[in-house]
């Protein structure tokens, strides 16, 4: 059963950057596809960014490429999202997920339901 502890959020003007981690524990031979996802209010979960366990494949949402980027570090379950340029409607709640995946998968998971596990939550609000 893994854990995801995410950081980072915050609140900034719109422009600014902000940088969040999310690190999973669990055994170490464990092995996961990352992803984030956001909610914000009155609104329903919706994809970010993935990153498969091979770092170099990667998905975004229409709605923030080329103002975040998803990366991770390269043999362990930890995973950042750069972003960039950050606008007030990229207010939201960003969780963390991770999707359990056989070793060397190239596989992106862009559906929340295919993840297993999830972080808590960070806030990130951009103010105009």
């Amino acid at each position: 059963q893994a854990q995801l502890v995410e950081s980072g959020g915050g609140l900034v003007q719109a422009g600014a950057s902000l940088r969040l981690s999310c690190a999973a524990s669990g055994r170490a031979s464990d092995l996961y596809a990352m992803g984030w996802f956001r909610r914000s209010p009155g609104n329903e979960r919706e994809f970010v960014a993935a990153v498969a366990w091979r770092g170099v494949y990667t998905d975004s949402a229409d709605s923030v490429k080329g103002r975040f980027t998803i990366s991770r570090d390269d043999g362990i379950n930890k995973v950042y999202l750069q972003m960039n340029s950050l606008k007030p409607e990229d207010t939201a709640v960003y969780y963390c997920a991770a999707k359990s995946v056989a070793y060397y998968s190239s596989s992106v998971y862009t559906d929340a339901n295919a993840y297993d596990y999830w972080g808590q939550g960070t806030q990130v609000t951009v103010s105009s």
